[in-house]
């Protein structure tokens, strides 16, 4: 799933009902969650959090900017942080699903939008950014709104999107796409600030100075001081002391934790902290965490432990947390600390199996066969996942273990996104039916229902046509393990096989049963071939597995007679 999250900041942190009229604007909006709402009198400023589908959350922040344009006059704005204009700045952040380009994507249609239909100049910063001296938002703001009307007049300040006209009540708003910032603090067992301060200056990108053996400054021969380079590049870091904790902390934010995972920080800092006789007692994370930096974590203390990492998600998660004591200060709760699941609302896969099997046997029509064949290929995933680890963990298969990690944990990647499918399928089915509900009357009416049947049912086909398109992945997988896995588990293998089999042939089902209700030819030929060529090479190859198994199985039971 595509998940985006937006943090626009809002010139208003005093007048509660003008920030909830702002908010309720998001709440609103199909697609988008919001997740945070912090106002801040001094600065009278409001920063706002929220994610959701790209779609959602472009509609979101395009009817709370335009909320603010009616609400906020930026002529009788007072407040102590930088700002030029009613929402003064709007950054996208990618979240999962879904990459930077697509992102600034999204961050110019909601430019093009904006400065269209509200008059609003906008300006493109970080990733966004049309040139390299906007990509700082420092350099963008300069000047603040009030230096608006001449820097508008600026041949070298003319707006990414809309006209050069000062617009009074508005002022002018920054757009852009930047990566999720991880606010991350190191617990240590002391109460000297200094120390943690030393460590902050070792690991931030920007370094701290050159110190000699007299601990003086070193100075370069022109007298300026030197500088030596941080351990970790986007990594803003310094300490301070909490008098709450009793304890000092290294302090930081991590704004690209994709080249700076918050866990290779914390093993540095250990280091640092032995170093000056101190020890690290903990981490905590202020704010939200996305999920793959924690699945990232947990991979890295397991495969420390010379354990496999192809496990559950679940259980990833757990090693992270325990590894980094993350849970020192306070519990440390996953569906409100990790980004995503603060969106997922699992409903069928979160029954348990005899709730699932139960509410299948109804007349409901959903869950059905799709959300059925989409459960047949994750339980297909777990067993190659099961399999690998027996082997990884298997006496004799040593030099097997990089290729069975490997296995399992594509095993349990692939094994997710059919867990997610079983909810798709129902919920795009669900849609179907909601479309044949709309009213029928007119003719327009029934144009716009038409219209409305046509959409769902080829997202409907699309669903299992995806998963459709995954099957093979799970047969290399069930041939990897049934051809090198632990012999013991030959059989688990075969069943690997089978049900990828079963969730192919089932998949391939539904598609042609929807493809049957849509009146795009193309679409319905095209995707028609696609799925019978794409059937019939994984019924081939399966059944070629099969019999490899069987006559193992069979060749097995003879030598042990």
């Amino acid at each position: 799933m595509k998940l985006v999250e937006c943090v626009p900041n809002f010139s208003e942190g005093r007048d509660s009902k003008i920030i909830n009229s702002i908010t309720s604007e998001i709440e609103q909006t199909e697609g988008a969650t919001l997740l945070d709402v912090d106002p801040g009198q001094a600065t009278n400023r409001t920063v706002v959090t929220f994610i959701g589908t790209p779609e959602g959350v472009e509609e979101a922040a395009f009817k709370a900017i335009k909320r603010a344009a009616e609400l906020i006059d930026m002529q009788k704005h007072q407040g102590a942080h930088a700002r030029m204009g009613a929402t003064d700045v709007c950054p996208f952040v990618p979240v999962s699903g879904i990459t930077i380009e697509e992102c600034i994507q999204i961050a110019r249609e909601l430019a093009q939008r904006v400065a269209t239909e509200l008059g609003i100049p906008i300006y493109l910063y970080e990733d966004a950014a049309t040139q390299p001296e906007r990509q700082n938002l420092a350099t963008i703001r300069q000047g603040e709104y009030e230096g608006l009307p001449e820097k508008l007049k600026d041949p070298a300040w003319q707006p990414d999107f809309g006209e050069p006209v000062f617009n009074a009540r508005s002022g002018a708003t920054v757009i852009g796409v930047r990566e999720f910032l991880i606010a991350y603090n190191i617990n240590l067992n002391t109460k000297i600030t200094k120390i943690a301060r030393s460590i902050g200056n070792t690991i931030r990108e920007k370094g701290k100075f050159k110190r000699g053996p007299d601990k003086k400054l070193v100075r370069d021969e022109d007298g300026k001081k030197i500088r030596v380079p941080g351990l970790f590049q986007h990594c803003k870091a310094t300490g301070w002391f909490i008098e709450e904790y009793g304890q000092a902390q290294v302090t930081m934010n991590l704004t690209n934790y994709k080249v700076t995972p918050p866990h290779l920080v914390l093993e540095t800092v250990r280091d640092l902290a032995q170093d000056e006789g101190v020890v690290v007692t903990g981490s905590e994370l202020v704010g939200l965490i996305p999920e793959s930096a924690m699945l990232e974590a947990g991979r890295y203390y397991l495969q420390k432990q010379g354990a496999s990492a192809g496990v559950p998600v679940e259980e990833l998660i757990k090693v992270a947390v325990q590894s980094m004591s993350l849970d020192q200060l306070s519990p440390f709760d996953p569906q409100q600390k990790i980004i995503e699941n603060r969106v997922r609302i699992d409903k069928l896969v979160a029954m348990p199996v005899r709730a699932f099997t139960d509410e299948t046997s109804t007349d409901s029509p959903a869950p059905g066969g799709g959300s059925v064949s989409a459960l047949g290929a994750a339980l297909s995933a777990a067993l190659s996942a099961m399999v690998a680890n027996l082997t990884f963990s298997k006496k004799g298969f040593k030099d097997l273990q990089p290729v069975m990690e490997e296995t399992a944990q594509a095993a349990q990647s692939l094994k997710d996104e059919f867990l997610q499918a079983i909810d798709l399928d129902t919920d795009a089915f669900n849609k179907v039916m909601a479309a044949f509900r709309l009213p029928r009357k007119s003719d327009e009416e029934k144009a716009i229902r038409e219209k409305a049947v046509q959409a769902a049912t080829c997202e409907a086909t699309l669903v299992p046509f995806h998963v459709l398109e995954k099957i093979p992945k799970l047969l290399d997988l069930a041939e990897l393990v049934i051809e090198q896995g632990n012999p013991n588990s030959l059989s688990d293998a075969g069943v690997a096989n089978t049900f990828a089999r079963s969730a192919a042939v089932g998949v391939y089902y539904n598609v042609m049963i929807n493809l049957a209700s849509i009146s795009d030819e193309e679409f319905v030929q095209t995707l028609a071939q696609q799925a019978e060529t794409l059937k019939k090479q994984i019924i081939e190859k399966a059944n070629t597995l099969e019999e490899k198994v069987s006559q193992r199985l069979i060749d097995d039971l003879a030598a042990a007679e």
